[in-house]
């Protein structure tokens, strides 16, 4: 994924050309990782162009900051609308966006709140993250030697620059060991989440998933796809899952903003049911993509549209 470059960048308050967009080297986030950011997709779909349940992320954001003591200066509203002007200024119909709030240039050393609080919003065109190939034919994972997080660590609930160091290293791994995506254990070694997307799986007609107490960044299409499970009457059940469970599923597929709704037909090599895109993951794929391309009813009210 290039950027283009050529666009604008919210900037603390203002808009200012890609390339402008800096911080300084001695800025407290580059030392020390002091970050929290969202990812968020806008659709371009047959009513327009929607973002998909915007306010959702822009809370998340501020409550990963409130874990990690930073004061966001601004309130959800302002961000909700500047993300919103963001797309416009870009002129963007379909793209990923990426506000994050982190620590910037004042002094250095581990304490951090002298430090000042700047925030950024970009916007720019992103395919599929695991390619347009993996959401009909899936992707081929490895589970990672390196596990998540443990409780009174890093804050797992924290969608935090910081703790993406972790992922970065089970991604790292797994695509040196020839696989498309890592699956990682939490502490007690049962399954956690994939190193920036959360995973379901399918046993005899339900969905299993594991509980959010279990190192997991609890994601928000991970919750829509939850509910929309339900409202087609398949159930969910959040619990721990064994690593073995993952190679006796009748399908897999993993699941965020990036990722989307992606099938896996293979874990550590061993093929998952048929080694295809399974029934259930298929029509779980449809109506996520049918709601956020406007063919079907947003009965939940998930997408903001962009006037």
């Amino acid at each position: 994924m290039a950027f283009d470059e050529t666009g604008k960048i919210w900037f603390n308050g203002e808009f200012v050309n890609w390339k402008d967009a800096n911080i300084h080297v001695l800025s407290h986030v580059v030392h020390y990782g002091s970050s929290v950011f969202e990812g968020i997709r806008c659709y371009n779909t047959k009513k327009g162009s929607a973002i998909l349940r915007l306010r959702e992320h822009v809370e998340r954001l501020f409550n990963s900051g409130k874990i990690y003591r930073m004061e966001i200066p601004y309130t959800v509203d302002e961000i909700c609308d500047a993300i919103i002007e963001t797309v416009k200024v870009n002129n963007l119909k379909d793209c990923y966006i990426r506000p994050i709030a982190f620590r910037g240039y004042r002094e250095l050393g581990v304490y951090p709140l002298n430090c000042p609080m700047d925030t950024v919003i970009a916007a720019w065109e992103w395919g599929k993250y695991l390619g347009d190939d993996a959401i009909e034919n899936g992707v081929d994972i490895g589970v990672s030697t390196w596990r998540r997080m443990a409780p009174n660590t890093l804050p797992n609930m924290a969608k935090a620059g910081a703790n993406y160091m972790n992922s970065q290293l089970a991604k790292m791994e797994s695509v040196s060991n020839g696989f498309d995506e890592a699956i990682m254990l939490d502490y007690h070694g049962t399954v956690s989440e994939g190193s920036g997307e959360n995973i379901f799986l399918v046993k005899d007609g339900e969905l299993y998933t594991p509980h959010a107490s279990l190192s997991l960044l609890s994601g928000i299409t991970r919750d829509s796809i939850a509910k929309l499970a339900q409202d087609m009457g398949i159930k969910v059940n959040e619990e721990a899952i064994p690593r073995e469970m993952l190679y006796l599923a009748d399908e897999i597929f993993m699941t965020g903003t990036a990722a989307e709704v992606t099938p896996v037909r293979s874990v550590d090599g061993i093929k998952i049911g048929n080694g295809k895109r399974g029934e259930i993951t298929e029509k779980l794929q449809t109506k996520f993509f049918n709601i956020v391309g406007g063919v079907e009813e947003d009965e939940h009210g998930w997408l903001t549209f962009i006037e």
